[in-house]
């Protein structure tokens, strides 16, 4: 380990009991036959059931379907390699010299492994709601993200439901325009409903969140009319 052990865990925000454990945790099998794939695997259980447990809580009224796609969208191997970048562990890791020299500090996969191995460090140094704990702590702005995504799909399911529940037709969104440049383009998407007057549009990096955005503000316009 070429850092300092303290900074690491004041980074994590976890004080190990025993540090060998946290040194296990952060030795890729590439070392030999003491390595954290052991950790991994059990970090891997305890991660899915507490992100699944936090997803079952947050949103009450969540579907399964959309449960599993905000599960999948936290726990895939981008975002584990994304929450090990902020912790910044790829310096911390212990590898093999063949690991070291093809630049494996940097691999996405062994750093989103060392996440879990971590994950699974944490339930066995102390059990699981500091395992769980430091999950809430570390995945904090994927959780976020979940939400906010969640809070926008419900707008536009909200707005479909409330209308079908009165007979009418459900909303059709019609791409306007579409600008910007190239690697940064907008579209423009406007919806009109019977129960409101005026045309609804909104500009947005992709059609669905355009679409999205129309919805939310339909209903403030239906509640205003109510």
């Amino acid at each position: 380990m070429t850092g300092n052990v303290r900074q690491l865990q004041e980074r994590l925000n976890y004080s190990f009991k025993d540090e060998s454990v946290l040194m296990l945790a952060l030795s890729h099998r590439s070392c030999g036959s003491s390595n954290n794939e052991r950790l991994e695997f059990l970090g891997d259980a305890i991660l899915g059931l507490s992100v699944t447990d936090i997803l079952y809580r947050k949103f009450p009224k969540a579907r399964e379907g959309e449960l599993s796609r905000m599960r999948s969208q936290i726990v895939r191997a981008e975002s584990l390699a994304g929450v090990a970048k902020q912790l910044e562990l790829g310096s911390e890791l212990l590898l093999g010299p063949g690991e070291m020299k093809s630049g494996g500090h940097r691999r996405d996969s062994i750093l989103g492994d060392a996440v879990e191995a971590l994950i699974g460090a944490v339930y066995v140094d102390t059990g699981l709601a500091a395992a769980q704990s430091c999950i809430a702590l570390w995945f904090d702005e994927l959780l976020a993200a979940a939400s906010e995504a969640d809070s926008i799909r419900d707008a536009k399911t909200s707005l479909q439901e409330w209308l079908q529940k009165r007979g009418k037709p459900v909303p059709e969104y019609t791409l306007v325009n579409t600008g910007g440049e190239a690697h940064s383009r907008l579209f423009t998407v406007s919806c009109k409903i019977a129960a409101v007057e005026k045309e609804i549009s909104a500009v947005a990096s992709s059609v669905r969140k355009a679409e999205q955005m129309v919805a939310a503000q339909l209903l403030i316009e239906l509640e205003k009319s109510s």
